[in-house]
């Protein structure tokens, strides 16, 4: 063998290793994805926090590689694998329940209680997915994993796929980032289209001065009142309340401070590098995986439609200064804050001096109880 068959051999073997040999069009589709989340977080400023990274990881997880170097996110072994672990088993989510708890201020909730009704009826978007799905031949644990997308809560989504279809969960988790991203963009014609302009114009009373002792007392009751309906529930539901009451307490800044802020930044670092990374083109780019997106968009508008209406309809049992803007319904949906800001956006496009963000936060947070509560009913007859 020549000097130059000997070269031409080992730059033959090189190429083989190189992503330019290993390219597919799913790749490339894949890498492009990722790469239009991370221009809609930079240029317009749709949560950033979720989409840089998921975007990135999407770019991670589909350059190509030759197989067997344990590289990629499903190798076991591989470094991103590893990552991968608090995904899989569920470990991320509640740690984001637990900063999410130590960072929300449920004094809107607490003064007006009948706002969690609101986030309640919100959740029909999770079951109408459940039942569409089942009607498009889902099975009942994939139907209920891609139901909880209209939840619009990320850690949700994760947590349960992780448990009723594993397989599907890549495909999930990114819907359900996505269209909470989405939010300023879905919510609002939906809101104009089901609400008159006199019904915009509602203005609500200010919420009542919460006492300290309230706020204290909210997390020791919540965890008691849904756990014991729903104790498949506990490992979301108990670290939301959890880290509520290390805010609340007074005695444990320290604490909240930690979870609200470093533990929870380094958790969403991970858990969106690596459910971008798990889109890689072999696996996700699936029939499957596009019905979900769809599936995802109606069960997302279906949650919308159902915290606005349920508003109109309770305020047929109200008196006059007593009733409910409906464009706070939107926000019974579990994407906090944005889907109140969507709120609070709206009602001032037709008054400026109407400001409903304090209202909407009410149902906001009682989304989050409730998509982690329908979490908890679905895992317990269909796990």
């Amino acid at each position: 063998m020549s000097f130059f068959e000997f070269l031409l051999q080992r730059f033959e073997q090189f190429f083989q290793y190189t992503a330019f040999a290993n390219m597919t069009l799913g790749h490339i589709v894949m890498i492009s994805i990722g790469l239009i989340f991370i221009y809609l977080a930079i240029a317009k400023d749709y949560e950033p926090l979720l989409l840089v990274p998921i975007g990135f990881g999407m770019i991670v997880g589909n350059i190509p590689f030759y197989p067997g170097l344990k590289l990629g996110i499903y190798e076991t072994g591989s470094v991103m694998n590893y990552l991968y672990f608090g995904v899989i088993q569920g470990v991320y989510p509640p740690l984001i329940f637990l900063g999410i708890g130590a960072m929300t201020d449920f004094s809107a909730l607490i003064s007006n209680p009948k706002l969690f009704l609101i986030g309640a009826a919100a959740q029909i978007g999770i079951f109408g997915a459940y039942m569409v799905s089942l009607a498009l031949g889902f099975s009942p644990q994939e139907a209920g994993a891609i139901g909880i997308i209209g939840g619009a809560d990320g850690p949700t989504a994760i947590f349960l796929s992780s448990k009723l279809a594993p397989d599907l969960m890549g495909a999930i988790a990114v819907s359900a980032y996505s269209y909470m991203a989405l939010v300023p963009v879905i919510q609002p014609p939906i809101m104009r289209l089901l609400t008159s302009k006199k019904e915009r114009l509602i203005r609500m009373k200010p919420p009542r001065a919460v006492s300290k002792r309230e706020k204290i007392l909210f997390p020791i009751i919540g965890i008691l009142l849904t756990c014991f309906i729903v104790p498949s529930g506990l490992p979301l539901l108990g670290m939301l309340f959890f880290g509520n009451l290390l805010k609340e307490s007074g005695v444990t800044k320290r604490l909240a401070d930690t979870a609200k802020g470093p533990l929870i930044d380094i958790v969403t670092i991970l858990i969106g590098l690596t459910v971008g990374a798990s889109t890689q083109a072999t696996t996700f780019l699936t029939t499957k995986s596009v019905g979900i997106f769809a599936l995802g968009a109606a069960s997302f508008v279906i949650a919308t439609f159902g915290g606005v209406m349920f508003c109109k309809i309770l305020n047929l049992f109200l008196k006059p200064g007593r009733k409910i803007n409906p464009l706070i319904g939107n926000a019974g949906v579990s994407a906090v804050p944005d889907s109140a800001r969507v709120s609070q956006m709206i009602g001032q496009q037709y008054d400026k001096t109407n400001h409903l963000l304090m209202h909407a936060m009410g149902p906001n947070v009682a989304g989050v109880i409730g998509s982690a509560v329908a979490a908890g009913i679905m895992l317990s007859f269909l796990y």
